[in-house]
């Protein structure tokens, strides 16, 4: 098996964040600078892919240097350059994939193309004790992503199930403009969750049965109708919980912190509830929960008591995108033998895990 050489430096730019890392010898991140371009977007209620690729290229040498000055080390001593081909928005994908092939072109040191979702998995492997045991249940939930796979090995992955619609992420920041809440959209409705102790009200859940695939679309339309007040009899017998959810609706103060709540646990639910069935059918050794949304402190907490195998959630920082997880993928790809791909990478935004 090839080995990692000693500096490995990895660049992320999927979506609207600008993210470089060093890896040192394969296996620790010896820095991490990120950018991110949320103000830019929140008046938009969303990432704008034009505005995100230029900002991508603006920023992108100055966060390089500040990585390489962060881990101490000039650039000349990297022996490897990874990057995220996909998937992602084309645009920002390309800014980072022509500035990382430069870059090896001009230390001549292979470049090795990473899956983005294959990153969000390695992120689990980071700075973690113990690691994973494998074969190992993953759910990647992220605002671009909800899937469930089994990873067998590094590089070696069995999807299980994905979302049929929205992504997980993508329902929160759509739930999150209904209520007014701003952008981004997970952190604002776990905020506004977190001030209602509970919620007069029962949201649906898509369980799919007989698969391991996600749907948030039901959801997202009864979240609309509750709002609009044009729930039919039979939901509004389903989804209202007694006097409580009438008096609630005359309140905005107390109405959009119980709505959220409500929201926030029908996606957990489904989460976890699925989650668990596919480890266990599987024979999971251990849980894997990363990508963005992987940062709510319900899902983690939930997950944590339902889990009957170990849990492994990376830090929030490790879960929204950032270029350490892309590194350690590289590293993967390199001990995996995979060829240096300076002149074949090409930008891929559908990649698909397997």
């Amino acid at each position: 098996m090839p080995a990692c050489p000693a500096w490995l430096l990895a660049v992320e730019t999927s979506c609207d964040d600008t993210s470089v890392a060093v890896l040192c010898g394969g296996v620790e991140a010896a820095a991490t600078v990120s950018q991110t371009q949320v103000d830019a977007h929140a008046a938009f209620g969303g990432v704008v892919p034009e505005t995100a690729s230029r900002m991508h290229a603006e920023a992108i040498d100055a966060v390089c240097r500040a990585a390489l000055d962060a881990a101490g080390i000039g650039v000349h001593q990297l022996g490897a350059v990874a990057v995220t081909v996909g998937p992602g928005l084309p645009g920002s994908l390309l800014v980072g994939l022509e500035f990382a092939r430069g870059l090896a072109f001009g230390l001549d040191v292979p470049l090795a193309p990473v899956n983005h979702l294959e990153g969000h998995v390695a992120a689990a492997w980071l700075e973690a004790d113990p690691q994973p045991a494998l074969p190992a249940a993953a759910l990647i939930v992220s605002g671009g992503h909800t899937e469930l796979a089994l990873v067998e090995a590094p590089g070696r992955y069995r999807v299980l199930g994905r979302t049929r619609d929205d992504a997980a992420g993508e329902a929160f920041d759509k739930a999150a403009r209904m209520l007014g809440l701003g952008f981004p959209g997970g952190p604002a409705m776990q905020a506004a969750a977190a001030r209602a102790r509970a919620a007069p009200y029962r949201l649906p859940r898509a369980w799919l049965r007989g698969t391991n695939d996600f749907s948030f679309s039901g959801l997202k339309t009864a979240l609309r109708r509750l709002l609009e007040d044009r729930l039919g009899p039979d939901e509004a017998a389903r989804i209202l919980r007694g006097p409580a959810a009438r008096a609630s609706a005359a309140d905005p103060e107390t109405f959009v912190p119980q709505v959220a709540l409500a929201f926030e646990e029908a996606v957990v639910d489904v989460l976890v509830r699925k989650t668990c069935a596919a480890a266990a059918a599987w024979g999971a050794r251990s849980i894997i929960v990363t990508g963005g949304v992987a940062a709510n402190a319900r899902l983690r907490r939930e997950m944590q008591a339902a889990a009957s195998v170990p849990l492994h959630v990376p830090p929030p920082a490790r879960c929204t995108d950032n270029a350490a997880m892309i590194a350690l993928a590289g590293a993967w790809a390199i001990q995996r033998g995979e060829p240096d791909a300076r002149r074949s990478a090409r930008v891929q935004p559908n990649l698909r895990l397997a």
